[in-house]
């Protein structure tokens, strides 16, 4: 089998995109807005390769690979860092007139666990050796010229080989034959295991299950290798220098220390909650960048607004439950979580987005990033401003102080139809929409996502949720500025089959409810979660009791003396 070229070309330049095998739709869309933000082109500044793969293993192509081959031009290479194109371009010469620090750039992405530097690939490890001698990737290291170099000499820099083989194990002693094909790149400094100067990594792929096991493990639960699971042949082989600050290093995920931002250690939570690291994806879709105007119409516990001000955005919030805006103490309350992260409280009002353009001015755009999870109505239902009564008695000035509004049910479909409608007139343009929106399983995202006129698609990300449930991450750009006259056609057309699309979103408890009742067994667990939460719900009343009562004796006894 002949051998992948791979940097043999004097102006190609590789790199290898490796992902946490996590939110697996989410991969593509987010390193590209990641190089949109950036103002890397792609098809200009760079563009993407085929990963290999052995036809021979043909169940291969049924299941998505961590991997990503991201190319570009060598000549773009200035200092260690990469010089962009500036949109201006002409037909003779293409110009470069910004230079960015690229390992810096995609650092941000929250899904990126490693970025590495490719000298070769094949589909064995003998073919991906072949590849590295047929390339120029060693001559160019050798020269001090590739991206993230550091002045020290090449003769000078300490090195090591890692050997990473996804969801297999080997012995030490198999993973050294792996470095000795690698022997005749001869590095002369020294081999040195920690903060080595170059880290050289060897990928050995093999077919990943959605969990991020290997599809055909290597070894038995009993430790014992599987002789036919072993000697299938790996999708593919690559090695290339690892690409990273020392505070980076091989696993970003890990340096970049996401488990601070855990929802477990929150001083303030809420049921409906978004974790953290779906919340820095949505950020990212939005491009939030420092500075940045970031608004949440339906704010909650400010777990998302948390995170575009992790960014460094202005963060903004509106919700219509004044008592979650509140929080439940001084200690427990949104700002409270902005505290912990040493970040400033963000702008919080009591309004209804219904109503948007009777509660603010709308003539101006004012937000870069409008980043939401809207209520639909699972775990929460949607409120709206309004009462159920025909009749409703005035509020007493002595009461307006603290008074809470009524509110009733919210229609999810309308929830929808108001957030893109108040996007469309308060985003800047090529401003970011980026929301959640829940669907079953016929939901058809050609027909049934909500559209406006003014905001363009970016892309849609599915994470499945249950075996009927999951949610799509919705990204829309705006691209037409906003017409007060066309106000009742915007909302009209929000859902293109009008009640059928709007109805795959709406009454989903209901939908939900439904198909659990087809399954098997379903009266007698239903029956078992109704007397579980009826003991709990006494045993909360006694334990109750039992405190006001030691409360009542303890005053008891203090009277006696």
């Amino acid at each position: 089998m002949s051998s992948i070229n791979i940097n043999n070309s004097e102006d190609e330049y590789n790199l290898l995109i490796e992902f946490v095998h996590k939110h697996l739709d989410f991969h593509d869309s987010e390193l590209k807005s990641i190089l949109d933000m950036h103002d890397i082109k792609l098809g200009i500044d760079c563009h993407f390769k085929s990963l290999p793969i052995d036809q021979s293993n043909t169940t291969s192509t049924t299941t998505r690979r961590p991997f990503k081959l991201l190319s570009f031009s060598f000549n773009s290479i200035i200092d260690g860092e990469f010089s962009v194109c500036d949109g201006n371009i002409d037909e003779k010469e293409t110009k470069k007139d910004k230079t960015i620090n690229l390992v810096s750039s995609l650092s941000r992405c929250t899904l990126i666990r490693s970025v590495v530097e490719l000298w070769g690939v094949g589909v064995d490890i003998d073919d991906c050796v072949t590849s590295i001698k047929n390339g120029n990737a060693l001559q160019r290291h050798q020269s001090g010229k590739n991206l993230g170099h550091n002045t020290k000499k090449y003769e000078e820099r300490t090195w090591k080989i890692y050997v990473h083989t996804l969801g297999s194990t080997h012995t030490r002693d198999e993973q050294n034959d792996m470095r000795s094909k690698f022997s005749f790149l001869s590095f002369p400094g020294k081999v040195q295991m920690k903060d080595s100067d170059d880290e050289y990594l060897f990928i050995k792929e093999v077919e990943l299950d959605n969990k991020g096991g290997a599809v055909y493990p290597r070894h038995s639960d009993s430790k014992q290798i599987i002789p036919e699971n072993d000697s299938r042949p790996p999708l593919a082989c690559y090695f290339g220098r690892v690409l990273g600050s020392s505070t980076l290093g091989r696993n970003w995920r890990a340096n970049n220390r996401l488990e601070q931002y855990s929802l477990k250690k929150r001083s303030y939570l809420g049921p409906t909650s978004m974790d953290s690291e779906l919340s820095l994806i949505m950020t990212n879709l939005a491009q939030i960048r420092k500075g940045s105007m970031a608004f949440d119409p339906f704010v909650g516990t400010g777990s998302i607004l948390l995170t575009a001000a992790l960014r460094g955005a202005y963060a903004f919030g509106t919700d219509i439950d004044l008592r979650v805006l509140r929080g439940r103490s001084q200690d427990e309350n949104i700002a409270s979580n902005f505290k912990q992260y040493g970040l400033p409280p963000p702008e919080l009002v009591r309004s209804d987005n219904a109503l948007y353009d009777r509660q603010y001015r709308n003539h101006l755009p004012l937000f870069d990033a409008i980043v939401t999870d809207p209520p639909y109505g699972i775990r929460a239902g949607a409120r709206r401003t309004g009462s159920r009564k025909e009749s409703v008695r005035p509020i007493l000035d002595e009461h307006r102080h603290d008074h809470v509004a009524q509110t009733r049910p919210y229609i999810v479909s309308d929830v929808m139809a108001d957030l893109l409608n108040v996007a469309a007139m308060t985003l800047k343009m090529g401003g970011r929409l980026v929301f959640v929106i829940p669907s079953m399983l016929d939901f058809n995202e050609d027909e049934d996502l909500p559209r406006h006129e003014c905001l363009k698609l970016s892309s849609v990300c599915y994470q499945p949720l249950q075996t009927e449930l999951g949610r799509r991450t919705v990204t829309m750009v705006k691209i037409k500025e906003y017409d007060e006259k066309k106000r009742s056609q915007y909302l009209e057309n929000t859902w293109v089959n009008g009640a059928e699309s709007a109805e795959k979103v709406a009454n989903l408890r209901e939908r939900l409810l439904e198909a659990a009742k087809l399954k098997p067994n379903y009266a007698e667990k239903a029956a078992a979660r109704k007397q579980k939460r009826k003991a709990n719900k006494d045993a909360k009343k006694k334990a109750k009791r039992e405190q006001q009562e030691s409360i009542t004796d303890g005053k008891s006894q203090w009277n006696s003396y």
